[in-house]
């Protein structure tokens, strides 16, 4: 069962326990990503997540470091199209230093002009890194493609506008965001509820802004572009965007089978035929994501110049026989056992278990029990899958391709929707 509570600013306290760890991973996540930047904002979602590892009002970089290594324990954070989380991992004997060192980093940071500058030069490196990793770089570009709204902008923000942004920037943005209604403290592993709620009283209790604006996210418009981006590498990039499901839809379940059918594994159709029959591509997998408002199933490929082309009709003939005859019982039957044992293993550590309840309960502000998840998977059927297969692979898809001669292929892909 789940622990639960909100305080009166707000701030939602999440926990689930488990009695056969001695670990405890503690989560502070935020309502902000990407998705929720204006244009002239792009990057900064993913910036402040930098800078508050960079000093807080009472610790240094290294004091923030060196604690949290004196104690063997664990200290990260990411972000995404629509969230932040700071996160913990520590024996249960150290939770109290794990909330201390996370209320600082996200109540207290300091934003030292100093540091600023240095961390400014670490974030244009990993811009420059997503650059110079094609595989990254063409779901960038597929993002652009595919959407009108923020979800078209890159999490890390571009070079122009990183070098671009003053401290008053990042405190002007961390202050409209990071107040308690808009965050969830979630909590997994071999804790005292009691003793936990302590603790977040200690050391969750001066918000810098506990009056939250109105936040707006964009409309977000999938489209059906086409991008293309000359890079000089041996491999061709090829990225496929089609409509996929909603956060929060129960055709997630569906599509979720469905994806581990065509293109989510080892036995998968794809997998089998591109890369295990014709050898023409090493890396070649299908993926759904889902956002608020809306969701995208992408299939990528990366494989040489010279198979480019028969790489693309490959994947549009699988697609098409799946359309045509659906999955059979068999391919039914395995992409069920491997989504609920992918979703069990996920489970099996403090961090997954926080991670699940962290993110449900800020962006759904629902708790799914394991089992009630499970229920659903087996539930799908065969016309399930069909249904929710018609519904995104009949659209036109959005495509991107980054390597030599690139806009060469984007010519290669089927410019009408199936159907």
């Amino acid at each position: 069962m789940f622990d639960q509570i909100t305080l009166p600013n707000g701030l939602r306290i999440v926990g689930e326990k488990l009695t056969h760890v001695r670990s405890c991973t503690v989560g502070v996540w935020v309502k902000v990503g990407s998705m929720n930047e204006r244009p002239d904002e792009n990057g900064l979602s993913h910036f402040i997540e930098h800078m508050v590892f960079k000093g807080t009002a009472t610790r240094t970089a290294r004091d923030i470091a060196e604690e949290m290594d004196d104690v063997g324990g664990q200290l990260n954070a990411f972000t995404s199209k629509d969230c932040t989380c700071f996160y913990a991992k520590v024996i249960d004997e150290d939770l109290s230093l794990a909330v201390d060192i996370l209320s600082d980093l996200t109540l207290r940071p300091k934003f030292d002009e100093e540091e600023l500058q240095k961390e400014r030069g670490v974030v244009l490196e990993e811009i420059a890194m997503v650059e110079d990793t094609p595989e990254d770089l063409v779901n960038d570009v597929l993002c652009e493609a595919q959407f009108d709204g923020s979800l078209q902008r890159p999490i890390l923000g571009t070079a122009e506008l990183i070098r671009r942004y003053a401290r008053e920037d990042l405190v002007r943005y961390w202050r409209r965001h990071y107040h308690p209604q808009n965050m969830v403290l979630a909590i997994a592993g071999n804790y005292d509820w009691e003793a936990f709620l302590a603790l977040v009283d200690r050391f969750f209790h001066d918000f810098p802004n506990e009056q939250p604006p109105v936040t707006v996210i964009e409309t977000q418009t999938l489209l059906s572009g086409r991008k293309a981006r000359e890079k000089d590498t041996e491999q061709l990039q090829i990225s496929l965007g089609y409509p996929g499901v909603s956060l929060g839809s129960d055709d997630l379940y569906a599509l979720s089978v469905f994806n581990n059918a065509i293109g989510g594994g080892m036995s998968s159709r794809l997998f089998q035929r591109i890369r295990e029959e014709l050898g023409m591509a090493y890396s070649v997998y299908t993926f759904p994501t889902s956002y608020p408002g809306c969701g995208t199933f992408t299939i990528y490929a990366g494989t040489s110049p010279e198979n480019g082309e028969t790489v693309l009709r490959e994947i549009e003939q699988e697609l098409d026989k799946v359309l045509t005859h659906g999955l059979s019982e068999k391919e039914l039957k395995s992409a069920k056992a491997q989504l609920k044992g992918g979703f069990l293993l996920g489970l099996e550590s403090s961090s997954g278990r926080m991670q699940s309840i962290g993110r449900g309960t800020l962006l759904l502000n629902r708790l799914t029990p394991p089992e009630e998840t499970l229920a659903k998977i087996e539930a799908v059927t065969l016309e399930d899958v069909l249904r929710i297969a018609r519904a995104s692979l009949e659209a036109k898809p959005s495509a991107a391709i980054v390597g030599k001669v690139a806009e060469r292929y984007l010519g290669l892909i089927g410019g009408k929707a199936r159907g």
